[in-house]
């Protein structure tokens, strides 16, 4: 394989730059819409209003479709940028799925008070080849090679200390691509990754039997979820009438009952991965009016969740997952007397039979696991405590160095280092600081200001759907 480009070093750059100029010239800051346009195979598309000190671009990458035959083709990869200060730290963010087209900081970055690029994943449109070969082309190496690619042209602007962070698939892609360049980045913070290290060994159903702390919660869900099926044809009508309405149709599943059923399954995983114990108050009674069940599900998982429409966007994530991931056994054996199609709930069922799936790759997710365990370092994995995502998490090893692992109590799929209990909080973020460079900050000391014009980043961090990392 042809070496990759490397980055150009810094102190020649700034030569080259200050050279011929005159000394008020040399003062001036360098304008990083110049700089910018200076990175090969990097284009501007736009600059975008963002808040006060901050400036939010835009941008496309041109990347090799196949990272291991770099001159055969290539494809626009679409990125943003939060600049803030050239010599500030960067963070580089993914979801594992499209990019915001909104500047938001992800929890390190606010930590760090530094730049981020944000990336979108390969063969989430529009970063798709024109022409994809799925099974060569979609794999975590690919991915973590156009990774690499982005943090190494980028390096000829920002100099300083680099971290990685993503929540769920984003979360799993920062610690791959770690695990592929172990020294493009100073340190990884991965947020809720689940670590499916051998999928016919699943322990995600036997979390889901005993999550949370109250009985009663756990029988109220799977009450509402028979009292679906059992009047399948009252809510089979209520979906109907959404499909038209939208104008949904179901030719991937199979049919819109296939779809109704894997929701209802569904929608166990999903309560416990967005909502939190406290809102068991909300779940219907079994019995009561369709509308009022109906309305409830909307909020956790939709009954038309596994449409065309609202499956095409994640194609390439259930490919992963029915190539290489991994993907939790379907927690569905105390509905089995009224499911017409058990055993539908898997990754094949998502992905058109127009893209051909390889043979599973066994040795993929035990490879990143044995990097985690025997070579990792600089490593923090954030997990909630109640997530079912977070039942076979990463897991530090004899030979993981100066790494660590946070647990919410009671958290979901979104949880936080803010939401650790105050003295973890403090010590995760002051390591995350020593990582960036940056000096420690007193108990109670918030780093996290958001500058107006922030949206909530929760949103972005991961995705509201369940099987949806």
């Amino acid at each position: 394989m042809r070496k990759l480009t490397a980055a150009w070093p810094v102190l020649a750059i700034t030569v080259l730059a200050l050279a011929g100029q005159t000394p008020a010239a040399q003062a001036a800051p360098e304008d990083i819409k110049e700089a910018l346009g200076r990175v090969p195979g990097l284009t501007v598309v736009s600059e975008n209003p963002a808040p006060t000190g901050y400036r939010f671009f835009k941008l496309t990458y041109t990347q090799p479709v196949d990272h291991r035959r770099p001159d055969g083709g290539t494809f626009q990869q679409r990125f943003t940028l939060l600049h803030k200060e050239f010599r500030s730290p960067t963070v580089v963010y993914t979801s594992g799925y499209n990019v915001s087209q909104s500047p938001n900081r992800s929890e390190p970055t606010q930590i760090v008070d530094g730049n981020q690029l944000s990336m979108e994943y390969r063969f989430f449109t529009p970063s798709r080849p024109e022409q994809p070969n799925w099974g060569k082309q979609l794999t975590i190496w690919q991915a973590a090679a156009d990774q690499h690619r982005a943090v190494e042209a980028f390096k000829r602007l920002y100099p300083g200390k680099w971290l990685a962070t993503g929540g769920s698939k984003g979360g799993m892609t920062a610690t791959y691509f770690r695990r592929f360049f172990p020294d493009d980045v100073d340190a990884t913070i991965p947020y809720v990754a689940p670590n499916d290290v051998i999928n016919s060994h699943d322990r995600y159903n036997a979390f889901l039997a005993n999550v949370g702390n109250d009985p009663a919660c756990r029988s109220a869900l799977k009450a509402i979820q028979r009292d679906v099926l059992t009047r399948r044809s009252e809510f089979a009508a209520l979906a109907a009438a959404d499909a038209a309405k939208n104008g949904y149709t179901f030719k991937t599943v199979g049919s819109a009952d296939v779809s109704l059923e894997i929701s209802v399954i569904d929608s166990y995983f999903a309560f416990w991965q967005y909502q939190r114990q406290s809102d068991c108050a909300t779940i219907p009674k079994a019995g009561a009016p369709a509308a009022e069940v109906y309305a409830w599900f909307e909020r956790v998982e939709s009954l038309n969740t596994y449409s065309d429409q609202n499956l095409e966007v994640y194609v390439p994530y259930y490919f992963q997952a029915a190539y290489q991931l991994g993907a939790p056994e379907s927690y569905e054996g105390y509905l089995r007397d009224l499911l017409r199609y058990p055993g539908s709930n898997v990754s094949r069922t998502f992905v058109p039979k127009s893209v051909d799936i390889p043979r599973f790759d066994h040795l993929a997710m035990p490879d990143i696991d044995f990097w985690v365990k025997s070579r990792g370092k600089r490593l923090m994995f954030v997990y909630g405590g109640n997530d079912p995502w977070g039942a076979e998490p990463f897991k530090l090893g004899f030979g993981t160095k100066d790494s660590y692992t946070y647990t919410v109590p009671g958290g979901n799929h979104g949880a936080r280092i803010s939401q650790l209990p105050p003295e973890q909080a403090a010590e995760a973020t002051n390591t995350v600081r020593r990582w960036a460079g940056l000096p420690p900050v007193s108990p109670g000391v918030s780093t996290r200001s958001v500058p107006a014009g922030f949206p909530d980043f929760d949103a972005d961090l991961t995705m509201l759907d369940r099987r949806r990392l």
